[in-house]
């Protein structure tokens, strides 16, 4: 072989080598954050408030905050138990129970708030949406501050809730926040 030959076979086996590491880097192993995005049905380990829960996620506790919705605080160090909080909290560990729940993220929104808390729908195995459900019962708000796929029904039944003084809007007095939405106080409806 001479040396013209040589570096033809070289160049060959180059451009081999170049297409072999890129069709390789076409087939990429799933991330756990592609996995974590996976419609899924989890275990609840423990009920932190009325819009936030821990489940089971494979072995792993993660905390979970129901997407485009937002009740009174409880657990908040720096507010007081905000009105209609505990029944929120309440309405939510019984509604769900001892049952495992389906998780669903949503396109429009990110995979985690600030806290690292997983955004996501959280649906009972009946195929209620617990996150619309807390909104039309009145035990929670419309939480409108980020996009998400559900923003318009929600903003409807917080609308209905408010118009028949459902939950919440007849046991407190709710005020416009800083953010367009409402929030809850510490003051019950008079």
């Amino acid at each position: 072989m001479n040396a013209a030959q040589k570096r033809r076979l070289l160049r060959a086996l180059f451009l081999l080598l170049v297409l072999a590491l890129t069709g390789l880097g076409a087939y990429r192993i799933p991330t756990t954050q592609q996995y974590i995005r996976e419609i899924g049905t989890y275990s609840v380990l423990e009920f932190d408030d009325g819009d936030t829960i821990v489940v089971d996620m494979n072995g792993v506790p993660e905390k979970v905050r129901f997407i485009g919705v937002d009740t009174p605080e409880t657990k908040d160090p720096r507010k007081a138990v905000q009105c209609y909080g505990a029944e929120a909290s309440e309405f939510t560990k019984q509604r769900i129970g001892s049952h495992p729940v389906r998780l669903e993220s949503d396109p429009t929104n990110t995979n985690r708030d600030r806290y690292n808390r997983l955004l996501r729908y959280v649906y009972l195995p009946d195929g209620t949406l617990m996150n619309a459900e807390l909104i039309r019962q009145g035990y929670g708000f419309a939480y409108t501050s980020f996009p998400f796929e559900k923003k318009s029904d929600f903003v409807l039944y917080q609308d209905q809730a408010m118009q028949t003084h459902a939950g919440l809007w007849g046991a407190c007095q709710p005020v416009l926040n800083e953010y367009g939405g409402y929030t809850s106080n510490d003051v019950p409806a008079t």
